[in-house]
């Protein structure tokens, strides 16, 4: 490969929030709606897959990424690590909605079922996900994945494990 052939990306990102006491301040839902508003950086991983908020309610959200040369596998589509990702951030934001201030999550599964593939030229990808069924301790949730035309590029179930606040005195 020659040095014309070559391609560079420089990701620009705010470093993670480290201040665990003002996250989990607010509920899941006034946390997402202040990413969503700009109002709170975007997690890194944000910046790798172009990941943006684009509305949240209660057990529901729909992001947008994009797709890049980037992300290609060896065949030369989009790695299925690409649609991974993006789906699980669905998945994840969709039960963090549902959660009070001081509860967290985390992804104990994720199956993805992937359908059509993509490239830098599907351009913006929407992702939905929906809370299914929302517990105490876990929380089930699924996920879809989209192109601008609508046609589902990948499926996502997922159970994700929720941790309650503290109790106080801990």
């Amino acid at each position: 490969m020659t040095a014309s052939e070559m391609r560079s990306k420089t990701l620009e990102y705010s470093p993670a929030e480290r201040d665990v006491a003002r996250i989990f301040s607010r509920t899941g839902l006034e946390h997402l709606q202040a990413l969503a508003a700009g109002e709170v950086p975007g997690p890194p991983i944000s910046s790798h897959v172009g990941l943006r908020i684009v509305s949240v309610s209660e057990g529901d959200v729909v992001m947008t990424a994009e797709p890049d040369e980037s992300h290609y596998n060896p065949i030369g589509s989009v790695h299925g690590g690409f649609f991974a990702t993006v789906l699980d951030s669905a998945c994840g934001c969709a039960v963090h909605s549902t959660l009070p201030a001081g509860a967290g999550y985390t992804s104990l599964e994720l199956k993805v079922s992937f359908l059509r593939p993509a490239t830098a030229d599907t351009g913006t990808v929407t992702a939905h996900g929906w809370v299914t069924k929302a517990g105490r301790n876990a929380a089930f949730v699924e996920a879809d994945l989209r192109d601008a035309a609508g046609r589902v590029l990948a499926t996502a179930s997922s159970t994700c494990l929720v941790v309650g606040p503290e109790p106080s005195g801990s």
